[in-house]
C-alpha cells in the first residue's frame, strides 16, 4: 500500500499533550479483583493529572470522577477528560491509535486493527475506541483520522527513536494470528511506510513467562533517547529466562544507532518472581511510561525496585522517576506502559 504522506513517528519523550487510560469495569477480566485494580488505576490517574492531561475511557464518567476524587486535587480538574465509550478491557497501549506527523507538520492518528493479541481475547469494543474518541471530538480539530484496519498492530509492539529507527520483536510481529498474509519483508515494509521509518531493528530473542502479547518490545527493551536503550537483564542462571535474555542482550550489543554507533545500553534488573497460583506473572521494569517531566516506573514491592529506579535515572537524568505499585496490574499479564498511551503536543 503506497502512502502519499511521509510520516514522522515521534518517540515517547516528544512533548506530550495527554495520556490515555481505559478504566476497569465489571465487564472486563478485572471483575474478580475490581476494587484492587481500581485503587491502582486511581493512584496512577492522580499521579498523571498532577503533571499533564489525562483522557479516561470509561463506562461511567461520574463514578470514575468520584473514584479519582478530583475535588480534593484542587487545580487538576481541567487535566481530567472523561469519555464514556464501551471497552472490553483496559490495555490502552494496544487498542489506542498511534500518533504521527507528516512532513508539513499535519497531525494524524493511525487506527490499526486490535484483535486481542492474535485472537486470544474479545476485542470488538476495544477495536472501535479510537474511532469513538474522534466521534466524541476528544482530539483537536486539526488531527486527522487514518483508517489502517488492513493491518493488525499494537502500540506495545513498537518503539521509535524519533530518528527513523523502529525497534520491535519478530515473535510478536510475525505471529500467525496477526498478519498471516504478510511475510517478514512485507511487514517490515508496512512498518517503514506507516511510520516513515528508515529501518527496523528486529529482536529475535527475549520473552517473559505469563506474557499474553507474544513478547511486546515494551516488556523487554526500550529507547530512552536516540542513543540509549534500557533493557531487562537476567543474571540468575537458574531462571528460565536466562538464556533468552542473554541472547537478547548480545543482539542489542550488535545493534548500531542511527549514526552508526553502538547503543548505550542500560540494564534493568529482572524483576523478582511473582506468582498467581502456580503461574508466573510477567513482572518487568522495562514497562515504564515516559511523560513530560517524570518517568513512571512500575514497582513490585521488591528490593529490586530501588535498583531499577537508580538504573533508569541514568537514562533520564532530567526526569523525576516515580515508582508506581503495579502488582495488581500484572495479575492480568501486563504492566504500567501497557495500560497507558501518550498523545503528542497538539493532539488533545
Amino acid at each position: 500500500m503506497q502512502h502519499t504522506h511521509s510520516f514522522y513517528f515521534p518517540p515517547e519523550w516528544y512533548p506530550q499533550s495527554a495520556i490515555q487510560l481505559t478504566w476497569p469495569h465489571k465487564g472486563t477480566d478485572w471483575d474478580y479483583m475490581l476494587d484492587e485494580i481500581t485503587a491502582c488505576f486511581v493512584n496512577i490517574a492522580r499521579i498523571i493529572i498532577q503533571y499533564q492531561k489525562l483522557v479516561v475511557v470509561c463506562d461511567n464518567a461520574q463514578s470514575v470522577k468520584q473514584q479519582i476524587g478530583i475535588d480534593e486535587n484542587a487545580g487538576s480538574e481541567e487535566n481530567l477528560i472523561l469519555v464514556e465509550i464501551p471497552a472490553n478491557d483496559t490495555w490502552a497501549r494496544d487498542h489506542s491509535g498511534i500518533s504521527v506527523f507528516d512532513s508539513d507538520g499535519k497531525k494524524y492518528i493511525l487506527d490499526f486493527t486490535f484483535n486481542g493479541w492474535g485472537l486470544k481475547f474479545p476485542a470488538d469494543c476495544d477495536n472501535q475506541i479510537t474511532r469513538n474518541l474522534f466521534e466524541k471530538k476528544v482530539f483537536r480539530q486539526d488531527v486527522a483520522y487514518i483508517n489502517r484496519k488492513d493491518f493488525v498492530f499494537e502500540g506495545g509492539g513498537i518503539e521509535s527513536d524519533g530518528k527513523g529507527t523502529l525497534l520491535t520483536t519478530s515473535e510478536c510481529l510475525l505471529s500467525p494470528n496477526r498478519n498471516s498474509y504478510l511475510n517478514k519483508p512485507q511487514i517490515e515494509q508496512m512498518l517503514i511506510s506507516s511510520f516513515g521509518a528508515d529501518r527496523v531493528l528486529w529482536l529475535d530473542h527475549g520473552y517473559l513467562a505469563g506474557d499474553d502479547t507474544d513478547s511486546h518490545i515494551d516488556t523487554l527493551a526500550r529507547f530512552c533517547d536516540e542513543h540509549t536503550i534500557a533493557y531487562v537483564k537476567c543474571e540468575d542462571e537458574t531462571d528460565e529466562h536466562f538464556e533468552e535474555l542473554s541472547k537478547m542482550e548480545e543482539q542489542l550489543e550488535r545493534f548500531l544507532d542511527y549514526e552508526g554507533n553502538p547503543y548505550r545500553l542500560i540494564p534493568l534488573p529482572m524483576a523478582d518472581k511473582v506468582y498467581e497460583g502456580d503461574e508466573r506473572l510477567p513482572a518487568t521494569y522495562a514497562n515504564f511510561l515516559i511523560m513530560n517531566k517524570v518517568v513512571l516506573l512500575p514497582f513490585y514491592n521488591s528490593d529490586k525496585d530501588k535498583l531499577a529506579l537508580e538504573q533508569l535515572q541514568k537514562a533520564f537524568p532530567n526526569h523525576e522517576i516515580v515508582g508506581v505499585d503495579c502488582l495488581p496490574v500484572i495479575r492480568q499479564h501486563g504492566s504500567l506502559h501497557c495500560i497507558t498511551m501518550q498523545y503528542p503536543e497538539g493532539f488533545i
